[in-house]
Order: C-alpha cells, then structure tokens, then sequence
C-alpha cells in the first residue's frame, strides 16, 4: 500500500513538472515567436528615441566687435511621460519631491505649494504639452545649478525625470541696448501657427523667438534650424548612447551700426541733463549723416532684457507695465511729441525753395503779432496775439539769422503769411515736411515705429469737424499745435540737410555672418529719397544752424575743436501750467558735425525738460566730445544759457 502510494506521488510530481514545462514553453512561444514583433517594437519604442536638436541663436555685436546677446548654458529639467511608473502612487511619489525640487505645484488644482489658480502645475504642463509620450517635456527651465545637480544625484528614484543642459540668451549690455537689441520670449498664441508652418527651422510650441528689437525683427537669420538625434536611453529615461545625428545649423550673427562707447556716453550724459532738470525720460539718437546708420540710440527709462531671457515675473512685468513712463516703449521710434522750433528747418527750405523767402529776404519781428479776426479785420481788440520767445523782439532779419535766433515771428509770416505778405500755406508746408520724412514711417528695422503726423484741412475736418485756419498754419511752422514727429523722423530730416539733401532709411545692422565669421549679407546705405529742395537752399538752411551755434540760441556746444551746427527746440505739451501761466514743455535740439563734411547728426529730447538751449544742448555737446574724444565737462560746469529757446 505504502509503495503505490509512492509511486503515484512521483508520477504526480512529474506531471507537475511536464505541465509546468509545458506552460513555461508556451509561455516562450507567446512571447518570442508568436507576439515577438510587437514585444520588439515596444522594447526598441523605451530603449531608443529619435530626439531634436536646439540649433545655437546667433549672437549679436556692436559695429566693434563687442557682444551686445549671446548664449550661455542653462538648465532645463524635463520629463519622459512614457519612462514614468504606471503605479499611481510611485507617479505621485517622484511628481511631489520634483514639486518639491522646483517649488512648482504637483497639480494647480491641487496647490500642492498654495499656488492655487496662480502657477501651472507640472500635471497641466505634461497635458499640455506632451507630443509623444517619449519625447521630454520641459518642466522647468532657467533652473538653478545646485538644484540641477541635485536632481541628477536622486537619478535612481526620479525615473522619467532628466535634467538637460540647454542654451539661455544673455545680454552683457542690459538696459544699455535693450531698447535696439530687444529680447526673446515664448511663442505668442496668435502666432504659434505661423511659427508651426515654418516647418524647415523646425519651430516647437514651446520655443522661444524674438519678440523685440533687433531680435524679432532677424527672428529668421538668428534662429538656424534644427537638428535631430537618434539616441539610446538607460531605463531611467536618460541618454547613454548617440546612434546617428543630423546635427543643427546654427544662428547666423548680427553686427550692428551701433558704436556701444558712443551709446554709453549717450546714455551717461543724457541721465545727467535729466537729473539736472528732474525730468523722467528722454531720448537721444545719433546717426551717420552719410549712410544713415544708427550710431547711438538710447531710451529712458529702460529696461533690463535678462529680466525676459531668463524669464519674467509676473510682478516684474506688471511694474513695468504700470510704469507711466513706460520703460518698454522705444520712445525714439515709437514716442510721437510736438517738435517745436526745431521744425523750423523745415518751413525755411521750403519757402526758400518755394520763392516765398530767399536770402536777402527781411521780415520784422516786434515781439509780437496780431492776426486779425477774419469777420472783423479792422478792430485790433479780436485780433489773434501770437508772441516770440523774446518779448522786446528780433527786429528785421533774414532766414539764417531766423534760424540762429530762432524767431517765431519771422517763422509765422513765413509759414502762414501776414497782411500783404503771402506765406507758404499749410498744404505746401505738409508736402515739404513728408518730403523730408514727417508723417511716415522711416522703416527702420525695428518693432513699433509710429508714424508721427503732419496734419491738413481736411485731417482737422475728419478729427474735429473744423476748417483750417491761419492761426493753425502759425502754430504748425513752429513745430506746435497738432505736429507730431517721432525723435528718429526729426534726426533723419536733419541727416537730410547735413549731407545734400538725401533722406537715408535708418540702418541698424551692418553686416551678417555665419557661425565661421564668412559674411551671409552686406546692408548697403539706402535711399529713401531725394528731397525736393536745391543744393543752394539747403546750404541757407546749413548756414542758418551754424550761425545758431557760432552766435545763437545754440551756443554751448560752440566748440572750438570741431565745427557744429544744430537747432535749438521747446515745444509746449497739454499739462498743468506754471505760476506764470506757461505751459510745461519739453526740451529739443538736433545738430550735425562737422560742419564743413558731417560725419555724425544727433537729436536730443528730454521730456519735461524747460528750454532746449539750456538743457538739451549741454547734453549735445557732452556727447559731441566723447565721439571726438576731447575733455568732458564737469556738469556742474554746465551753466545755464542765454534766454532762448
């Protein structure tokens, strides 16, 4: 009995063995032939990735050579979705301590770090932006080194978590040339179609491309196109092995017209004229009178670009938003302000060219003029009172010694007429003006330039419902009233009168290279046009800026190194007005050097600013002596001028 027992107990034991052979080998067949393909696919699909690779931006310089953007290395971390865990709990295990690491909220909704409805969380941004669920999604960028390296060191328990060393846009200059160089930023939603269909660069949903400045504006030259690898990964999602690469065409670079020492002292002595007077913003631009290229360009209040490379707070933003001096606005090219008598230039060549004026011709200043009530023409008490800025008068004086004294009596006569004297008219003086450069957009290479205006009848009809009058064409050839121009359209009507009579569009870059430093493009100087006025007239209005300098209102940058010639400005602006009743007013001058072959032309505003010739000509000449290295002035040596305007 107990022997069959036994017996049987083998032969049930053995039985188990076959079955569980049996098993174990369908089991092999199951897997390695009859479903091998796909475990294959699937095995291949975790072990090898087909990734793309950030083409390096183009950097930008300074017409020397110096970096104004680069690249530097930075740290994004991302995450693999496929390389996650299945189970829930370990998934949430490694989102909390990556939560934890980046102080980013596992879930928004969940405001695992009380930033409820406030800060995306890393499971909005995986359902954002997952693609494939084996290709990374960054999660955070811009990331501390230290937290970086620690995140690298906890590997073994962050599976599907990789830390990627990327490129980060910096900009050594700052504020300096944040205005001309601009920054980047993420894709705006309106336009991330049009980014998508660029489908050579290879542009992502979560780029980042230039969305100011000289970096939106050559997007497409500093951008390159983008590489892909074909790469092995461990079971941690991260990368052990290269397989094959197309690699990335890199960026070209940008060399600019700017001159940065120039900018800097731009920058260094228009700060100083504001903090003299308390002003707030200001403006100065030069340029090469010859080519048109943009020497200096500087705009304060600014703003630091890195604060948008490296990305921007919300409370960052929002003050600089909500600053009334608006920092991100390039007040140079998109600041529309009344000119005042800088604008007299104009009026000048055009009634010099139209024959109202010519070089002996003399008008009477007495102080002031009445211009009498068009209905009751013989009764003094409804006659217009328009004053010049010296009460006691100019007396009798040409177009050159007008300019120089810059008279704004001599200028209503020749602007608007007076008595028996037939003036130019406003419709004649708009022509003139938009022939050199007002009312239009000049179209320099950046984002945002507005137009200025130059009205007429028919724009005073449309906006306001009223005809023209005599009194409008008196206050609009003095640069007042409804003239408006941008800093940059005054500077390229001056540049116009220095060299000839040739109206350049503003160059802001000279030259693009490849990453070997071969050059990809030259910019050569381009004319806009020639503006309608002869050589001979053109050289009474040069005359009459020089004589401005050598005996009027423009003194203080009467160098005895170098032969300057400008035009002094105060224009009146809407604002509270003075204990005296006057209106507050901003400060202008714009001049070119030297006289004789001008190779440089400045603009100066300072908002706010009082008289031109005491505050925006110091400025000037600070600036002229830097560009010809000769000693500056201390600027409390930078006394206050003549009366003068």
């Amino acid at each position: 009995m107990n022997s069959d027992n036994g017996k049987w107990r083998i032969i049930l034991f053995r039985a188990v063995i076959l079955a569980a052979f049996a098993v174990l080998v369908g089991r092999l067949w199951h897997l390695q032939i009859l479903h091998s393909e796909s475990y294959q696919l699937q095995a291949d699909a975790n072990r090898f990735r087909l990734v793309s690779v950030d083409a390096p931006r183009g950097v930008i310089y300074d017409r020397y050579g110096r970096l104004l953007a680069r690249n530097i290395p930075s740290y994004t971390i991302s995450i693999v979705p496929a390389a996650l865990p299945k189970e829930k709990e370990a998934r949430q295990a490694i989102l909390t301590r990556l939560s934890q690491l980046l102080e980013i909220p596992v879930s928004s909704k969940t405001a695992s770090l009380g930033g409820a409805g406030t800060l995306l969380g890393i499971e909005e941004i995986l359902e954002r932006d997952t693609i494939s669920p084996y290709l990374p999604v960054a999660i955070k960028k811009g990331v501390d080194k230290q937290v970086a390296f620690l995140i690298e060191e906890e590997h073994l328990y962050l599976p599907g978590v990789i830390v990627e060393v990327v490129p980060r846009r910096e900009y050594p200059t700052g504020s300096l040339t944040s205005h001309l160089v601009g920054y980047l930023g993420y894709i705006p939603a309106e336009h991330a179609q049009y980014y998508l269909d660029q489908t050579e660069e290879g542009y992502a949903i979560n780029d980042q491309v230039g969305l100011m400045g000289v970096e939106a504006t050559y997007e497409k030259a500093l951008h390159g196109r983008k590489g892909q690898k074909h790469i092995e990964v461990d079971a941690f999602g991260r990368e052990v092995n290269v397989l094959a690469i197309d690699p990335p065409q890199p960026g070209h670079s940008i060399i600019l017209t700017l001159d940065l020492d120039l900018q800097r002292a731009a920058e260094t002595a228009l700060r100083e004229g504001m903090r003299r007077v308390g002003s707030t913003a200001g403006v100065v631009v030069a340029m090469n009178p010859q080519t048109g290229e943009i020497l200096a360009m500087v705009s304060l209040p600014s703003y630091d670009n890195n604060l948008f490379a490296r990305g921007i707070t919300t409370q960052d933003y929002e003050q600089l938003s909500a600053d009334p001096e608006r920092p991100l606005l390039n007040h140079a090219i998109s600041g529309q302000y009344p000119p005042g008598s800088t604008f007299k230039i104009i009026p000048a060549a055009a009634g010099l060219e139209e024959g109202v004026i010519d070089y002996k011709t003399r008008l009477t200043c007495a102080g002031k003029l009445l211009l009498p009530n068009k209905y009751f023409p013989d009764d003094p008490v409804k006659a217009q009172v328009f004053k010049c800025w010296n009460i006691w008068g100019h007396g009798a004086l040409n177009v050159t010694e007008a300019i120089a004294q810059s008279c704004d009596i001599y200028f209503y006569q020749v602007g608007g007429g007076f008595k028996d004297f037939n003036g130019l008219g406003i419709e004649r003086l708009g022509e003139y003006a938009r022939a050199f450069g007002f009312g239009e957009l000049t179209g320099i290479a950046l984002p945002g330039e507005a137009a200025g205006l130059i009205p007429d009848d028919y724009w005073k009809r449309v906006t306001y419902g009223e005809p023209w009058v005599t009194g409008d064409t008196y206050n609009a050839v003095i640069g007042q009233g409804y003239v408006l121009v941008t800093p940059l359209q005054l500077l390229n009507a001056t540049a116009a009168i220095a060299n000839g009579g040739k109206l350049y569009r503003p160059q802001v870059v000279y030259r693009i290279i490849d990453s070997e430093g071969r050059i990809v493009q030259d910019y050569a100087p381009e004319v806009i046009r020639q503006v309608p006025v002869s050589a001979q007239n053109l050289e009474i209005v040069r005359e009459g800026m020089r004589a401005a300098v050598t005996r009027g209102t423009a003194h203080r940058v009467n160098l005895a190194e170098v032969a300057v010639a400008g035009k002094t400005g105060t224009a009146e602006y809407p604002g509270p007005r003075d204990a005296e009743g006057y209106l507050p007013t901003h400060a202008w001058f714009t001049a070119f050097a030297p006289y004789e072959e001008p190779e440089i032309a400045l603009v100066v505003f300072v908002s706010g600013g009082h008289e031109g010739a005491k505050v925006a000509v110091p400025i000037a000449a600070q600036i002229l002596r830097a560009y010809y290295s000769l000693p500056l002035l201390p600027s409390e040596e930078l006394v206050a001028a003549p009366p003068g305007d």
